[in-house]
């Protein structure tokens, strides 16, 4: 396999040495360039030798000196520099089956690329990783992998994700662990299915691959109202939720005692679907597993306490509002009471948005859409400007999951938006007074 050129950067190694748009890149050091994980490993060197294609179909070699770990400076197609991998799993839970019709292509698309896994932190269920995958994760001590586990029983992994080699795929963790590998789990958890007895010897299970393992993240199943003909699934009752806290708790305060960290945790969803607590942020210790919810809320408060001291207040007066999901909006809505009774000028209404989009059972603010903001929100007074979480978004454009752009939604509603990261508190309080620090 080779890899077509599609850019070289001004000024770099690979400039200097002639190479041009539109070659080819067949070999680093006598190895063959499949994808940029190959790339990133081989390059490495202050010495390289490549083997370049020219678009007139001959070969040259090219030896280029560099400093040790620096880009030649080679721009590809894509940052896989290959075919995205998709899933070969049907699983009950899977939310993109669950997706409305008529919406972008890219939205049904299911993801399972390890490389992904490494470059984006994205999680992958193993079943697709050949052989020679295994073995190159292993030669470049490709860490960490990030992996969709949901259950260790052989039998339920199999009929949970409707592939008969999903139970087979869980031996591929006993290998990465053996190679020093480090690797983060995440379960999506369903009612009667995989929680309970079932979550107790899953975690079992994946403790035994510990230190290689750093962390196992449990998060409830999402449904959305486009259900038809699929697995018939129900969200979690609070005494349910409430179980499976209860079972990560204790499980993570011996894992405490043991490693000096609880490794196993529920995500704020299942705290909040229990009517508990979130905990301090202490108990989340270096939050690896904010992507997945899990000490999201308890980072932002921690962090909006930590920036109220910073600023005294003062008579300035605003008027600002701020939409959410319906499961953080009481803590939300504590916060800005605290910076309203700091600055007696300073209003913030907070609008939790219904899901009607993606159905009712759907209550976290990432999967808050345009229209639904627009459709709630028409014709209130939204004072000078209308805050929103940056999980709203599409990762990197300004547009919702409905295709509806943060500029729409201002024309739509009169107002300007100001994005903030859903878990940097101090943002959220300084957003909230028109401050900078």
């Amino acid at each position: 396999m080779s890899v077509k050129i599609k850019s070289v950067q001004a000024h770099s190694p690979a400039a200097r040495a002639g190479i041009r748009p539109g070659e080819i890149l067949e070999e680093i050091d006598g190895n063959i360039i499949e994808d940029f994980l190959d790339y990133r490993f081989f390059m490495a060197s202050e010495n390289v030798n490549l083997l370049i294609r020219s678009d007139k179909g001959e070969d040259r070699k090219v030896h280029i000196r560099k400093g040790e770990y620096e880009d030649l400076g080679l721009e590809f197609g894509n940052d896989l520099m290959d075919e995205q991998r998709s899933c070969r799993n049907q699983c009950i839970f899977c939310f993109i089956d669950q997706m409305p019709p008529g919406m972008r292509p890219t939205l049904y698309f299911k993801d399972d690329d390890a490389r992904l896994s490494f470059l984006y932190g994205n999680y992958i269920t193993l079943t697709n990783l050949s052989e020679h995958d295994i073995e190159r994760t292993i030669k470049m001590k490709i860490s960490p992998i990030n992996i969709s586990v949901h259950t260790t029983n052989p039998e339920l992994r199999c009929r949970m994700m409707h592939n008969r080699f999903a139970g087979e795929a869980l031996k591929i963790m006993d290998r990465f662990a053996e190679a020093g590998i480090a690797m983060n789990a995440q379960l999506v958890l369903c009612p009667g299915i995989n929680d309970g007895a079932e979550l107790e010897r899953t975690l079992t299970d994946l403790l035994k691959l510990t230190p290689a393992l750093k962390t196992i993240s449990c998060v409830p199943v999402g449904l959305t109202r486009y259900r038809e003909g699929l697995y018939p699934l129900r969200p979690y009752t609070a005494e349910e939720a409430a179980g499976v806290v209860d079972i990560l708790e204790r499980v993570g305060e011996t894992q405490l005692k043991i490693w000096g960290d609880r490794i196993c945790y529920a995500s704020d969803e299942f705290y909040l679907l229990a009517g508990r607590k979130i905990p301090d942020a202490a108990f989340y210790g270096d939050f690896n597993q904010l992507e997945n919810g899990v000490g999201m809320l308890a980072l932002q408060r921690q962090q909006f306490l930590e920036t109220l001291p910073l600023y005294d207040g003062d008579d300035r007066q605003r008027k600002v509002s701020m939409v959410t999901g319906l499961l953080a909006a009481p803590q939300l809505r504590e916060l800005v009471a605290m910076a309203e009774e700091k600055w007696p000028g300073v209003h913030c209404d907070v609008y939790p948005i219904i899901n009607d989009f993606f159905g009712h059972n759907i209550t976290v603010a990432g999967l808050v859409t345009g229209q639904d903001i627009i459709a709630q929100l028409k014709g209130k007074d939204l004072g000078e400007t209308l805050l929103f979480p940056d999980t709203m978004l599409r990762f990197h454009t300004d547009v919702f999951l409905d295709d509806i752009s943060q500029h729409q939604i201002e024309e739509a509603l009169g107002v300007p938006m100001t994005s903030v990261m859903a878990d940097d508190g101090g943002a959220l309080l300084e957003a909230i007074i028109g401050e900078t620090v």
